[in-house]
């Protein structure tokens, strides 16, 4: 595999509270050949003296790092993304090792992401939703709780082990791919005419579209069939709003 894969990886950190813990990363993803590093709404001055001093000479990184307020932003033309947690959702959710999960990330034609939360409470299930698959770092259970440089380190480990490897992993070509933020947009989209036709309530609507999201989320949507979709939404819309116009009429 080319190290040029891990040129299309994007390392999210949501909300990161340590400047200590971002050089830390800073210096991990240098030493693993990762380079593209996003901070959303960073509770810490992620470039000060002592996230330097942990840098080392990954002080670059840091100055490059892209910073966002929302993580729907730091998504942004991303097709693939992958989440760490070890959080028990509402919704039964497979949640793989490193090992398995993270090739699907490294591909010729797609940008990937892989999303870490704060270090207090990990990634909430609102910020999950935007994932597509979930690792799970499996550790002692006597003390199974991760530093947050830690699981930056064991998945970035991975990923540089990948690229150094002439395994045959499936990278493939796809170029089509909806980015998140396009197929975030159908999601929206989605709820509002559901809950137009009556289809979802506003006090279950969190819960049912988590399960609409997984089941889109598992079809790998094209921005072809993402377009197609909407115009049924839009179709729906119109008909809906011709019949409340014919009775206003009446």
């Amino acid at each position: 595999m080319s190290k040029n894969l891990l040129k299309k990886v994007r390392l999210i950190l949501v909300e990161p509270a340590g400047s200590l813990n971002v050089g830390s990363i800073a210096r991990i993803m240098k030493n693993m050949g990762l380079t593209r590093l996003v901070l959303v709404n960073p509770q810490c001055d992620y470039n000060s003296e002592e996230a330097r001093k942990m840098a080392v000479h990954a002080g670059d990184v840091l100055e490059e790092a892209k910073i966002v307020p929302t993580l729907l932003e730091a998504l942004q033309g991303v097709n693939r993304a992958i989440a760490t947690t070890a959080r028990q959702r509402s919704l039964p959710t497979e949640l793989e090792s490193p090992k398995v999960a993270l090739p699907w990330l490294l591909s010729n034609n797609l940008e990937t992401a892989l999303l870490f939360g704060p270090e207090d409470r990990g990634l909430s299930n609102l910020e999950l939703n935007y994932a597509h698959r979930y690792i799970c770092i499996s550790s002692n259970p006597e003390y199974p709780v991760l530093n947050l440089a830690q699981a930056v380190a064991i998945c970035a480990y991975e990923l540089y082990q990948l690229t150094q490897s002439n395994l045959p992993y499936n990278i493939d070509a796809a170029t089509d791919l909806a980015s998140l933020e396009v197929v975030e947009g159908y999601y929206q989209h989605l709820e509002s005419i559901l809950l137009k036709i009556g289809y979802l309530h506003p006090h279950t609507a969190t819960a049912r579209m988590e399960k609409l999201r997984r089941l889109f989320n598992k079809a790998q949507l094209t921005a072809e069939e993402v377009t197609s979709l909407r115009g049924i939404l839009r179709q729906i819309d119109w008909d809906q709003q011709q019949k409340s116009d014919q009775i206003s009429q009446q």
